[in-house]
C-alpha cells in the first residue's frame, strides 16, 4: 500500500501507520507554529529560546535567527532582568499552565531598545529528558480597547504640552507654530496647519503648519471664500470633517493635498468671545481617518489657541497703551510748556508789526514775516503732540463721509503723484460719523502722505467707508456703532517690530528731513479721543491698510453740527479788562495785545490777587482774561465762578497751551465763559473777545 500524501493526512484520512501519523502532527504542529498571530517563544531550561515564530520576530523587531539561542533575558527590560531570572528559575521547579491576563505592567524590550506592553502565556512542553515552556505574547495595543485608553492619554499629554506652551511662553509667532507641531505629532497625521483672520475678515494668513504640500508656506494669504475648506468653517462655525478628499464636493479640493497622497481631513473653528478668528486643521493619508477622539483633540487644541491669541493681544494692547498713555503725558506737558513760549514769541511779533520803524522797513517785515511762519510751525507741531496725547479739544459734528472722501480724493488726484491711482468706495447705506470733520480730514491726509511716501514708484491708494459691527475686544466695545475708513496703499509694507512702534510719537522709517515721526500718532490720538480706535494691518511686500474705526451716529440732527460764525469784533474805547496770568512774560503779551483793542488792562499773577481786584468795587471791568493753570493758588476755572458771583453777567475768557485744561474747563465753567489756546493772535483774541461780549 502507497503512503498516504500529506493532504489526504489533513484531510483526514487513515495514516499509514505511527510513523507517518507522527510526521503529519509534527508538520501540522510546525504550520500551526508559524502561522499563529501571536508571538510564540520555545524556551529550553537554561533560558536560551529554541525556538520562535514569524509573529515574535515582527513584535521584537528581530530575525528567526537571530532569536533563536538567545538569552531569553535579552527580551527583559534592564530594570526586570535581575528579578525575571530568579522568576523563571522558580517556574522550573514547578511549571503551570498561566493563561493570559493574569497579570498586568509586563513589557518586552525590542531591538532597538523600545519597550512594549505585553501580556504573556505560558505553556510547560514536557520532553523526555528536558522541560522547556511556550511562551505566548501579545501586544496589548493591539486590543481596541486598550489602543482607545492609550491614544486617549497619548492626546492627554500633549494637551498638557500645549497648556504648559502656552502659559510659558509670551511670543505669539513661536506659539502658533509650535501648536501644530504638537497636534500632528499627537494626532500621528501628515499635515496640520493654523490659519487667522485678518481683523476685516476678508482673508486668512498661514502663521504655522508642519508637512505642508506644495503652494502652503507660513505668510501666505487665502481669500475667506466660501469654496474653501477654511472659507466653510468660518461660516458654519463649526468642525468639517473630510472623509474621503477624492470624493469632497462641498470644495475643490487643491491638486497638491491629492499629489501629496493625502485622503482625509478635519478642521475646526478657533473662536474668540463667540467670534471665528482663525482656523486649525489636520490632514492625513488615511481615508476615514479621524472620528470623535480626534475631534474632540483638535477642538481642544484650538480652545487652547484661541484662548492664548487673545490673552496675549489683550497684554499687548495694554502695554502699548499704558506706553503711549505715557509718552502721552509727557509729550502733552512739553505741549503746554511750549504753547506759553510760542504766545511770547507770536505776541511780540505782531507788537512789532504794528511799530512804525518796522512798517517803513521792507527786509524788517520780511523777517517778521519768516519769524511768524516759523513760529506758526511750532505751533502747528505742539498741536500734533496735543493730538496724539489726546489732549485737544475736539468740535464734533454729524460728517457725510461720502461728501468728505470725494473732495479728499479729489483733491489727493490732483495733488500726488500721477503714478499713485486713488480709489474710493463708500458702502451702500454707510452711515454719518460724528468727530471733528477738521481733525478727521487731516489724519487722512496724514495717512495719504505715509501711503506715497511708501509708493516711490507709484502704486494704488484707496480709500474704504463702510458700517462695522464691534470688534471683540475693541477699546469702545457695546458703547455705539462703529463706522470704518480704511486707507489701503500698495507700497512696501512693514514687519513686525515696525508695527509696534508706528503709533509712537518721533519714531519713522523715513530718510531725515523728510518726517517728523508725528503722523500716525496724530491719527491714533485723534480716533482715541474720539472714542473709536486705529487698526495697522501690514507685511513687507504687501503693503499696508491703516483703518479708523470712529462714532457713527445717526442719531443727532444735521443741525447739531453746524457752527455759528462768529461776530465781528467792534473796538469799543474805555473798556477795561482784568488779566490774570502767573507767568510774567505771557502776561505782558497778552496786556500788549488787549491794550492794541482798546482795552484798559489791570493786571494779576494769581487767582487771589484777582479776587481781591474785583471786591474792591473800585474799578468796574468789562472782561476777565485768565490763565486756567494759576500756580499753586486758586485756578482759573474756580476764579470765573466767584467772580461771575461778584459781578454777574462778567464776560470771560479763559486761556490755557494745555488742551486737557480747557476740556475740563468746558465741562466746569458756565455758560457763556469762552475759551482760547494757546498761542493765540491778535485775530483769535479779538474773535474770543466778541463772542463772549455781545455788546461788542
Amino acid at each position: 500500500m502507497a503512503e498516504p500524501a500529506r493532504g489526504q493526512a489533513l484531510d483526514g484520512a487513515a495514516p499509514a501507520g505511527p510513523a507517518a501519523a507522527s510526521s503529519v502532527a509534527a508538520q501540522v504542529f510546525e504550520s500551526i507554529f508559524e502561522a499563529h498571530p501571536d508571538a510564540l517563544l520555545v524556551v529550553g531550561p537554561g533560558g536560551a529560546i529554541a525556538a520562535a515564530n514569524p509573529a515574535a520576530a515582527s513584535l521584537l523587531q528581530y530575525t528567526v535567527a537571530e532569536l533563536s539561542g538567545m538569552p531569553i533575558e535579552n527580551l527583559v527590560p534592564d530594570a526586570s532582568r535581575a528579578r525575571h531570572a530568579s522568576y523563571r528559575a522558580a517556574y522550573a521547579r514547578a511549571p503551570q499552565r498561566r493563561p493570559m491576563g493574569t497579570r498586568t505592567e509586563l513589557a518586552a524590550r525590542r531591538k532597538d531598545g523600545t519597550e512594549v506592553v505585553v501580556e504573556i502565556a505560558l505553556s510547560p512542553m514536557e520532553r523526555p529528558g528536558s522541560h522547556f515552556v511556550l511562551a505566548a505574547i501579545r501586544d496589548i495595543a493591539e486590543y481596541p480597547r486598550v489602543k482607545q485608553a492609550l491614544k486617549r492619554a497619548r492626546y492627554s499629554d500633549h494637551l498638557a504640552q500645549l497648556a504648559r506652551l502656552t502659559v510659558e511662553s509670551r511670543d505669539l509667532p513661536q506659539i502658533v507654530q509650535r501648536v501644530p507641531e504638537i497636534v500632528a505629532s499627537a494626532q500621528e497625521v501628515e499635515v496640520a496647519i493654523a490659519w487667522l483672520l485678518d481683523r476685516s475678515g476678508s482673508d486668512f494668513r498661514l502663521v504655522g503648519g508642519v508637512g505642508m504640500p506644495a503652494g502652503e508656506y507660513v505668510g501666505l494669504q487665502l481669500a475667506n471664500r466660501p469654496d474653501s475648506l477654511p472659507g466653510i468653517v468660518a461660516r458654519q462655525a463649526s468642525a468639517v470633517l473630510v472623509t474621503d478628499l477624492r470624493t469632497e464636493t462641498r470644495f475643490p479640493v487643491p491638486r497638491p493635498w491629492l499629489d501629496a497622497g493625502l485622503r482625509s481631513a478635519l478642521a475646526v473653528p478657533l473662536a474668540d468671545r463667540g467670534q471665528v478668528i482663525g482656523i486649525l486643521s489636520v490632514r492625513s493619508r488615511q481615508p476615514h481617518r479621524f472620528g470623535d477622539d480626534e475631534l474632540r483633540f483638535l477642538e481642544s487644541a484650538a480652545n487652547l489657541l484661541a484662548t492664548t491669541h487673545q490673552r496675549l493681544q489683550s497684554e499687548e494692547q495694554l502695554d502699548h497703551a499704558q506706553r503711549l498713555e505715557s509718552i502721552g503725558q509727557l509729550t502733552g506737558g512739553v505741549a503746554h510748556d511750549f504753547n506759553n513760549l510760542l504766545t511770547i514769541v507770536q505776541g511780540n511779533l505782531q507788537v512789532l508789526e504794528d511799530l512804525p520803524a518796522v512798517a517803513r522797513d521792507p527786509e524788517a517785515g520780511r523777517l517778521l514775516q519768516a519769524a511768524t511762519r516759523a513760529a506758526g510751525r511750532g505751533a502747528a507741531l505742539t498741536g500734533k503732540l496735543l493730538a496724539f496725547s489726546r489732549r485737544q479739544r475736539l468740535q464734533t459734528e454729524r460728517v457725510d463721509l461720502r461728501v468728505l472722501l470725494e473732495s479728499l480724493c479729489d483733491m489727493l488726484g490732483r495733488t500726488l503723484d500721477r503714478r499713485i491711482h486713488v480709489a474710493l468706495h463708500v458702502a451702500p447705506g454707510c452711515p454719518a460719523a460724528w468727530v471733528d470733520a477738521s481733525q478727521l480730514e487731516s489724519a487722512l491726509l496724514n495717512l495719504a502722505i505715509n501711503a506715497r511716501d511708501a509708493m516711490p514708484g507709484g502704486g494704488d491708494l484707496s480709500f474704504r467707508a463702510y458700517p462695522m459691527t464691534q470688534a471683540a475686544g475693541a477699546p469702545d466695545a457695546g458703547r455705539r456703532p462703529l463706522v470704518a475708513i480704511a486707507v489701503t496703499d500698495t507700497g512696501a509694507g512693514m514687519d513686525e517690530q515696525t508695527k509696534k512702534r508706528a503709533f509712537e510719537p518721533f519714531f519713522t522709517t523715513k530718510p531725515p528731513g523728510r518726517g517728523t515721526g508725528l503722523g500716525l500718532s496724530t491719527v491714533y490720538g485723534f480716533a482715541s479721543q474720539s472714542h473709536g480706535h486705529v487698526v495697522v494691518e501690514s507685511a513687507p511686500g504687501a503693503g499696508t491698510t491703516v483703518t479708523l474705526c470712529l462714532p457713527s451716529d445717526d442719531e443727532h440732527a444735521a443741525a447739531d453740527g453746524v457752527r455759528a460764525e462768529p461776530p465781528a469784533f467792534v473796538r469799543r474805547a474805555g473798556a477795561r479788562a482784568l488779566l490774570v496770568e502767573d507767568d510774567p512774560e505771557v502776561r505782558k503779551v497778552a496786556c500788549r495785545l488787549l491794550r492794541s483793542l482798546d482795552y484798559d488792562v489791570r493786571e494779576a499773577a494769581s487767582g487771589e490777587e484777582a479776587l481781591a481786584l474785583l471786591q474792591a468795587g473800585a474799578l468796574r471791568f468789562d472782561l476777565l482774561l485768565s490763565d486756567v493753570s494759576l500756580g499753586p493758588g486758586i485756578q482759573g476755572t474756580t476764579l470765573a465762578v466767584q467772580a461771575l458771583q461778584r459781578v454777574p453777567g462778567l464776560p470771560i475768557v479763559l486761556m490755557s497751551g494745555y488742551s486737557a485744561e480747557l476740556m475740563e474747563a468746558d465741562r466746569q465753567l458756565p455758560a457763556g465763559c469762552e475759551l482760547l489756546q494757546k498761542p493765540f493772535s491778535r485775530a483769535d483774541l479779538a474773535d474770543a473777545l466778541a463772542r463772549v461780549d455781545p455788546r461788542r
